[in-house]
C-alpha cells in the first residue's frame, strides 16, 4: 500500500483537529459493506452464473409454445398473423439454443414451418378455375394447434379429478367383529350312545308291570315344548323321565326327533364327547 502524504492546512479559528484532517479514501477497497470498506470479495458467498437463470413458463413442445403465444395475446387461432407469431417464436427459440442445444432442435423444425408457411403467404397464389379453392397455407397448422388444444384440455380435466394418493386417501378402519361360536354338529352315533344310556338307566328302575297304554307322540311333543320354555339349553337326559317306563321314553325320543325335523328345536354339543342340549330354535323377530 502506497501511503499519500497530507498537504498542510492552516486551520482556522473555532475548527477542531477533525476538520482540518481530509477524507481519506482506501484505494484497495473493492466495495463498501453498510459504509465499512471491503477488500476481498467473500468466498462462501459465491453464487454460479446458472443458478441465476429464471424461466417464467415451461412448455411441453412447440406445439404448446405456439399455442400459449396466440392465446396470450387473443389472436384469432384461424387467422393467425404469422409474422408477429414467427418473430416471437423466434425470439424463444433463441433463448433456449444458448442453453441447451438438444432442446432446441425439435422447436427449430417448428420454426422452419412456421418461416416455410410465410413464404408461401407471401408468394402469389397460383391461377385456379372459379370452382377450384387454394388451400390456406396455414390450414395445416391451425388444424394441428386446435387437435392439440382439445387434446390439452381434456388432459387438464382428467388432472383436476380427484386421485388417489393426491387428492384423497382411502380410510382404513379396523373392525373387531365378535363371531358367534359355532358348535359342532352332533353325529348319529352321538345321539345313538345317549339314547343307549337312556335306555340303560330305565332298565335299572323298570318294573314288571304289564299295562297297555296309548301314548300320543303330539302331547309328548307338546311337553318337550313345555319343558324347554324359558330355559336357553336344557341337557338331553332331563327330557326323559326313567320312572315312567320304556314305552314313554320311546315315545318321548320320538317326539324330539320329530320337533328336531321340523325345525321347532336344534341339538347341540359344545365339543366332541361333551353332552347334549337341547333347546328352542331361534326366530328372528
Amino acid at each position: 500500500m502506497i501511503a499519500h502524504a497530507a498537504p498542510e492546512s492552516h486551520a482556522t479559528p473555532g475548527e477542531g483537529p477533525s476538520a482540518a484532517m481530509p477524507e481519506l479514501v482506501d484505494p484497495v477497497a473493492v466495495a463498501r459493506l453498510y459504509g465499512e470498506p471491503l477488500f476481498a470479495l467473500p468466498q462462501d458467498l459465491y453464487i454460479p452464473p446458472d443458478a441465476l437463470e429464471v424461466f417464467l413458463e415451461a412448455f411441453e413442445g412447440p406445439l404448446d409454445l405456439l399455442l400459449y403465444l396466440i392465446r396470450k395475446q387473443n389472436f384469432n387461432i384461424l387467422d393467425i398473423p404469422m409474422a408477429a407469431v414467427t418473430r416471437q417464436y423466434l425470439a424463444y427459440v433463441e433463448e433456449i439454443r444458448s442453453r441447451n442445444l438438444e432442446l432446441a432442435a425439435e422447436y427449430l423444425l417448428m420454426a422452419a414451418m412456421l418461416i416455410e408457411i410465410k413464404s408461401r403467404m407471401l408468394l402469389p397464389r397460383p391461377v385456379t378455375s372459379d370452382t377450384e379453392e387454394v388451400e390456406d397455407p396455414r390450414a395445416e397448422l391451425v388444424r394441428r394447434l386446435l387437435e392439440y388444444e382439445r387434446i390439452k384440455l381434456a388432459a387438464s380435466r382428467i388432472d383436476a379429478l380427484p386421485l388417489l394418493g393426491r387428492d384423497v386417501l382411502r380410510a382404513q378402519v379396523a373392525i373387531e367383529q365378535a363371531l358367534a361360536p359355532r358348535l359342532p354338529d352332533v353325529r348319529t352315533a352321538d345321539l345313538q350312545q345317549a339314547w343307549q344310556e337312556i335306555l340303560r338307566r330305565a332298565r335299572l328302575v323298570q318294573r314288571h308291570q304289564i299295562t297297555r297304554e296309548e301314548l300320543s307322540v303330539r302331547e309328548h311333543m307338546s311337553l318337550v315344548l313345555r319343558r324347554l320354555q324359558g330355559k336357553r339349553f336344557v341337557e338331553f337326559g332331563e327330557l326323559f323321565d326313567p320312572h315312567k317306563g320304556a314305552p314313554v321314553l320311546v315315545v318321548t325320543f320320538i317326539a324330539i326327533l320329530e320337533l328336531a325335523r321340523e325345525s321347532l328345536i336344534e341339538i347341540t354339543q359344545a365339543q366332541a364327547f361333551a353332552p347334549i342340549w337341547v333347546r328352542l330354535a331361534y326366530t328372528p323377530s
